[in-house]
């Protein structure tokens, strides 16, 4: 690369994108290029290639273009891989624990913060789910569920999501691990991390998908606090429809999925699904075929999320990094590599926003461990070496014994053309977005008081009270005629019943602080379940996990209703 290539890269894209291509030089050709540059506007990139020299020699060699040392806290359970959703089961927590022993044994935790999670408590669950929902989950057990057929039946538990051993305290782990990370970004961190988080499919009164407790939705809401504006990205094959629906008739949350789409769970995630009321534009969905590789990725990530990174502005970033979008997974259909999947969370990171990274699908679970011990390298700026340490899982990973394995041959059925449809399509969309929703807050709920255990340096007097509340806010029952709809506004809008005793708790659910209709942090708590009473009142001007039917004919019929249909 000359410096004449440099000049002309550099009027066409973004600094860090002329300094990706300059990492890809030999040192001496950097230096080379650095001492013939003498126009002003090219003095940064001088300051770049200086550093990427002088990291050079370091044993941990930045992978990051900027250079930039990120404050990153890792959550971590040691008791999550015990948990057992069943034999032939395909989610296995057993991966967390696999993915925690390669990052000690590559050095990393050194290099981050660790905590064990605080359990969520029933009352924070209850920020986004029907309490009698969370109550099931807190009181069933395999020996009970059989005197709880009406309740298994109402709340979707059984196939994809069964009953076993320790459930409530699994969802509690998971749960408190995004939420703590959301507190910790809130309070001056720039990265936190949760593998064991990021299942996406649970609704607001029901299991789905394998997962019981949106901690995602929990999570973005615990960012709300302090952040006008929050980002959700999605990169799990399956379509986050958990997430999009709970948010999708408000502006201050912004969801981009990129999945999966046709006779593939759960059936959601057609480009035209956008949003509504508010929400409108500000639901994105990527729709994609079997055997995409990492070029056709990131010809649609990159240019997709860096215009919504500069329309919507995002205050943070929740980046759910589900890896069944990885070759070879036992339930995908996608042709990733690991670097290709990795590289959405180093393009997210580059922006320099508080970014959450959290877990969800992946079930060759050898390489789950890869691809999200890769992403914590990422995310400290560290590259590892492809030779993977000895450690107590290594059998698993042979016969190569290596951090990267190579993607198939597996057709790409993503077409050049269809690709820069949906390219084309989803721009215009963002272009029909106004710059940056403004939020006027009338009160802004108080921090939520959840410290974590760190690992490294743990403190009794820090310890949070088991005993304290950690939902102290004083409720206030706001203006009925300020929360419903006229009757024709929702004339035409069919919306998913539920038949039974939902209706008195959905009532209970509505009343909340005032504060929180704007403030941010009950934004999901106004709306009823996903499959809602029909006489409950409802404000598509807040968000909600109640998809409107008319907004929503694009879900296949024929979907598969199992994440994991049995042969």
């Amino acid at each position: 690369m000359s410096p004449e290539d440099v000049r002309k890269i550099s009027k066409e894209t973004s600094y860090s994108e002329v300094a990706s291509s300059l990492s890809m030089a030999p040192s001496n050709t950097r230096k080379s290029i650095s001492l013939r540059l003498h126009s002003p506007q090219l003095l940064l990139l001088q300051r770049l290639i200086a550093i990427m020299d002088s990291s050079s020699n370091s044993l941990a060699t930045a992978a990051c273009t900027d250079g930039t040392k990120r404050k990153v806290c890792y959550f971590y359970d040691a008791e999550v891989g015990n948990y057992y959703y069943g034999q032939g089961h395909p989610m296995k927590p057993h991966r967390i624990r696999m993915t925690h022993a390669l990052l000690a044994h590559y050095g990393l935790l050194q290099h981050l913060q660790v905590y064990k999670p605080n359990p969520a408590r029933e009352r924070d669950l209850c920020r986004f789910h029907a309490d009698d929902y969370v109550s099931f989950l807190r009181t069933v057990t395999p020996e009970t569920q059989q005197d709880q057929i009406r309740s298994l039946k109402r709340f979707n538990v059984g196939e994809d999501c069964p009953v076993f051993d320790g459930l409530y305290s699994f969802c509690q782990t998971y749960a408190g691990g995004s939420v703590g990370g959301a507190v910790k970004l809130n309070h001056g961190h720039d990265i936190a991390i949760n593998w064991a988080g990021g299942l996406h499919h649970a609704k607001k009164c029901e299991a789905s998908g394998f997962c019981y407790v949106n901690d995602i939705v929990l999570a973005i809401l615990e960012l709300l606090k302090k952040h006008e504006r929050v980002l959700y990205v999605d990169i799990d094959i399956h379509h986050g429809d958990g997430v999009e629906e709970a948010f999708y008739t408000t502006d201050r949350v912004m969801t981009v999925s990129f999945h999966k789409f046709g006779d593939y769970f759960p059936g959601t995630g057609d480009i035209r699904d956008i949003g509504y009321g508010k929400g409108k534009y500000y639901s994105l969905n990527v729709p994609l075929d079997d055997g995409i590789d990492d070029e056709s990725y990131q010809s649609l990530f990159r240019p997709i999320i860096g215009k919504v990174m500069e329309v919507f502005r995002p205050g943070a970033v929740v980046l759910q990094c589900g890896a069944d979008s990885l070759s070879g997974d036992r339930l995908g259909c996608f042709n990733l590599s690991i670097k290709g999947h990795a590289e959405c969370v180093r393009y997210m990171r580059s922006f320099n926003v508080p970014l959450l990274l959290l877990g969800g699908g992946g079930y060759t679970i050898r390489n789950v461990a890869r691809c999200w011990c890769y992403e914590t390298g990422v995310a400290l700026g560290i590259e590892l070496d492809d030779k993977m340490p000895q450690h107590e899982y290594y059998e698993y990973f042979g016969p190569d014994y290596t951090l990267h394995v190579a993607p198939s041959n597996m057709e790409n059925k993503n077409s050049r053309q269809l690709l820069d449809e949906i390219r084309s399509k989803l721009l215009e969309n963002l272009c029909k977005l106004r710059h940056a929703p403004s939020v006027q807050f009338q009160e802004r709920p108080p921090e939520t008081e959840f410290p974590e255990a760190d690992e490294d340096q743990e403190d009794p007097d820090e310890r949070h009270d088991p005993d304290s509340d950690m939902d102290v806010d004083d409720p206030k029952v706001p203006d009925e005629p300020s929360r419903k709809m006229s009757s024709s506004s929702i004339q035409n809008i069919r919306i998913k019943k539920e038949v039974g005793e939902n209706e008195l708790k959905d009532q209970d659910v509505q009343k909340g602080p005032s504060e929180h209709i704007k403030g941010g942090e009950m934004m999901a708590e106004e709306v009823s379940c996903s499959k809602a009473s029909e006489a409950g009142p409802m404000s598509v001007d807040e968000p909600s996990n109640v998809k409107m039917e008319q907004d929503n004919l694009n879900k296949l019929s024929d979907v598969p209703v199992s994440m994991f249909p049995k042969s």
